[in-house]
């Protein structure tokens, strides 16, 4: 659970509820990084009978990320290894994934238009894809405001690949959120 203060910055809480995570489900949480914010939430609520598949680009987030998951006792998390910016990387089936999460990493890429591509690959039809991602405004921390995706682009491509905006709204002070939904 996260720290109050830390709560105010990203209400990982609030998004995966909104998301609609349940138990069960598989998920996919892209570029998990070292910590897990979103993997170890997303385990917890998904329970023994789900699975969240944490990928990352590097292979010492992984490990770190693994090491954290059996001190905490998760057994559904699955690390994978790969570039989600190439097709068929994330080694997922198609059409395997209730929901992708996508938290802070499109600031990071230039190839938005093969990321969305792999998602629509992995995640089932009326599935849903979670972008969360900077707010272009300045803040004291975090991308410089230049690097930061234009919301309104991010939603025009994504919705140009078979997924269609439901939800929209400010996953914190600094960080705006979309939830879409794969078309049938």
């Amino acid at each position: 659970m996260p720290e109050p203060e830390k709560k105010s910055f990203l209400d990982v809480e609030n998004i995966l509820s909104r998301a609609g995570v349940a138990s069960d489900q598989h998920i996919v949480d892209l570029g998990c990084g070292a910590k897990g914010h979103f993997t170890f939430s997303t385990a917890a609520l998904v329970g023994n009978h789900g699975v969240v598949y944490a990928v990352d680009i590097l292979k010492s987030v992984l490990s770190s990320l693994e090491r954290e998951s059996r001190l905490l006792g998760f057994k559904n998390i699955k690390t994978i290894w790969a570039n989600f910016e190439k097709f068929g990387a994330t080694k997922i089936s198609d059409s395997e994934l209730d929901i992708a999460l996508l938290i802070n990493n499109l600031f990071q890429s230039k190839n938005h238009p093969a990321i969305i591509k792999e998602v629509h690959r992995i995640v089932k039809p009326a599935g849903k894809f979670v972008i969360v991602d900077w707010k272009r405004t300045a803040s004291p921390f975090g991308p410089p405001s230049k690097d930061r995706v234009k919301k309104k682009d991010i939603i025009e491509l994504v919705e140009a690949n078979d997924f269609h905006l439901v939800d929209e709204f400010d996953a914190g002070e600094y960080h705006f959120a979309l939830i879409f939904q794969k078309t049938l």
